[in-house]
């Protein structure tokens, strides 16, 4: 450790955090590229050239060229996902089928009902219902 002082160590841990960072910017900025729509094919292999030809100029370019498109693109993305996610929770919770939420509720309903016009009896009625909430 006496060849190696703490100074040297900061550094290259330094250098080490930047490194790592920038491949995290590269790897955002490609898959940016490939998400983007509203690009043509060879304008994407340009960037790509660009990108990978001239690694920090280019990430660095496409930053400041695209950054606020690239951050638009971004959030699309995240309200997609959100009304997605949404759309999901409220088929899954929906009355559709009988299945999930307040499907149950209405189906238990149905089984009192049937329960008092004598249609099925206490037995049967008691199996249903534990059928219906297992």
């Amino acid at each position: 450790m006496d060849d190696y002082p703490l100074l040297n160590l900061f550094l290259t841990m330094l250098y080490l955090f930047l490194w790592v960072m920038w491949f995290f910017l590269l790897f955002k900025v490609v898959t940016d590229l490939f998400r983007d729509h509203s690009l043509n094919g060879w304008a994407k292999a340009g960037w790509l050239v660009l990108v990978i030809l001239l690694p920090y100029v280019g990430v660095l370019i496409y930053l400041i060229v695209r950054g606020r498109s690239m951050h638009e693109r971004d959030e699309k993305l995240a309200r997609d996902s959100e009304a997605a996610f949404r759309d999901y929770v409220r088929r899954a919770a929906g009355t559709e089928g009988g299945s999930g939420g307040s499907g149950h509720v209405n189906d238990l309903a149905k089984l009192a009902e049937l329960k008092d016009k004598g249609a099925i009896n206490a037995q049967e009625y008691e199996q249903a219902k534990a059928k219906l909430l297992a």
